[in-house]
C-alpha cells in the first residue's frame, strides 16, 4: 500500500457524518462537524481534519463530549456575551456562537464573546471566515490543555492556544491568518507519531527539556512557543482572553482529551466580529486591502523566492487543487476510520 490515498471530499463528509450519527449526534450537528473536518483537510491542515475523528468518537461514546449541543448565555449584553457550552462538540458550539457574534456586530458595530466548558474546536480560521460574507472582520482564539512552556521553561503551562483573523478583500482573496502560539500545532506531532515519522528540530522538547526529533518523546514533553518569548507572550494573552474572561479553567488545569475520554473538556474560546460599515465605506476598505495585497504580491522578492504569499493564500490554493483531485488521506487514518465504521455499523469501505 502507498502512504496515502486520494478520497473525494463528498465521500469523506458522508462517511464521517454517518459515523457521528451512529454515535448519537443529531444529523444536522453531525454534518457540521464532518464539514469542518473535511474543510481542514481541503486546506491542507491535515492535523485538524478527519484524522481527529477517532478521538472525537471515543469521547462521544464515553460522555466526555455531549452528543446534542446545549449552549446557554450566562452574560448577554449588546456587544458582549459569555456562553456555557456544557461540553458540547466544540466545532458545533463554536459555529453557533460565532453566528451570534456576527449578529451582535451587525447591531453594535463590533462584538466580543467568550465560551466556557467547550471542547476542541479544530481549525480556528473556519470560524473567523464566517464573518467574511457579512463584510466583517472575524476573529477567534482558544485555549487547550497545557502543551507549551513559558519561554525558558520546560513545564507546559499554556495550550498551543491558536488564534485566527479573517479580513475581507474586494477582488482579491481574503486575508486569513490562522496560527498556534507554538512553533507548530500539536496535531502535526500527533500525526507524525501515528505515521512513525520524525519531526524537525526546534519543534518540541522531551520530558527532560531536551530538543527532540522523536514525535512520541515530544508528546511526552512540550511543544515550543514560536518566536521564543513572542509566542510565549501571545499564549499568555490568549489564555487571558479565553479562560479568564470566560470564568473557565486555565490550560494548566485542563485534562488531556485522550487520557480520560469520559472527562469534560473545559476548553474556552473567544469570538468576535467587526462590522466594516460601522467604521466607513466598505468598498473603500476592500479597495485598500486589495491595494495592500497587490503591493505584497508584486513587491521585489528576496533572492531565491519565487512567490510571496498572503496569509491564507496557500490554503486556498491547496483547497482548489484538492477539490479537483481529491484529498490525500494517510493509510493509517483510512484504517482508523474504517475500524470506526465497523464499530458503528456503517457499512462499506471509505474507499
Amino acid at each position: 500500500m502507498s502512504d496515502e490515498v486520494l478520497i473525494q471530499p463528498g465521500r469523506l463528509r458522508s462517511f464521517c457524518g454517518d459515523l457521528l450519527e451512529r454515535t448519537g449526534v443529531p444529523a444536522g450537528e453531525a454534518r457540521i462537524l464532518a464539514d469542518i473536518l473535511v474543510e481542514a483537510d481541503l486546506e491542507g491542515i491535515d492535523s485538524h481534519g478527519v484524522a481527529r475523528m477517532p478521538d472525537y468518537l471515543n469521547r462521544l461514546r464515553h460522555g466526555g463530549i455531549r452528543r446534542v449541543m446545549r449552549v446557554e448565555a450566562i452574560v448577554d449584553r449588546a456587544a458582549i456575551a459569555v456562553f456555557d457550552a456544557y461540553q458540547s462538540i466544540g466545532h458545533v458550539a463554536a459555529q453557533h456562537i460565532m453566528s451570534i457574534a456576527i449578529k451582535k456586530a451587525k447591531a453594535a458595530g463590533i462584538s466580543f464573546v467568550t465560551a466556557r466548558n467547550s471542547n476542541h474546536y479544530g481549525v480556528a480560521g473556519y470560524f473567523a471566515k464566517m464573518a467574511l460574507g457579512n463584510d466583517m472582520i472575524g476573529f477567534t482564539g482558544t485555549n487547550a490543555a497545557a502543551r507549551i512552556p513559558p519561554y525558558g521553561g520546560r513545564t507546559p503551562l499554556f495550550g498551543t492556544n491558536p488564534f485566527a483573523v479573517a479580513i475581507p478583500a474586494g477582488k482579491r482573496l481574503p486575508v486569513v491568518a490562522d496560527m498556534a502560539s507554538s512553533v507548530v500545532a500539536r496535531g502535526k506531532i500527533i500525526l507524525a507519531a501515528k505515521k512513525n515519522q520524525p519531526i524537525p528540530r526546534g519543534w518540541a522538547i522531551n520530558s527532560e527539556g531536551e530538543d527532540t526529533t522523536d514525535a512520541r518523546s515530544a508528546l511526552e514533553g512540550a511543544v515550543l512557543p514560536f518566536g521564543g518569548p513572542k509566542g510565549s507572550a501571545i499564549a499568555m494573552i490568549i489564555e487571558t482572553l479565553t479562560s479568564m474572561l470566560a470564568g473557565a479553567m486555565p490550560s494548566i488545569d485542563i485534562p488531556d482529551m485522550r487520557s480520560d475520554p469520559s472527562g469534560p473538556g473545559h476548553i474556552s474560546h473567544y469570538f468576535g466580529a467587526i462590522d466594516i460599515a460601522a467604521f466607513g465605506p466598505v468598498d473603500l476598505f476592500k479597495a485598500q486591502v486589495d491595494r495592500m495585497i497587490k503591493q505584497v504580491k508584486e513587491g521585489p522578492r528576496a533572492k531565491g523566492v519565487e512567490e510571496i504569499y498572503v496569509p491564507g493564500e496557500i490554503q486556498s490554493n491547496c483547497r482548489q487543487k484538492r477539490l479537483e483531485k481529491g484529498i490525500p488521506i494517510a493509510d493509517v487514518t483510512v484504517q482508523a476510520l474504517e475500524r470506526e465504521g465497523a464499530l458503528c455499523g456503517v457499512s462499506g469501505s471509505l474507499l
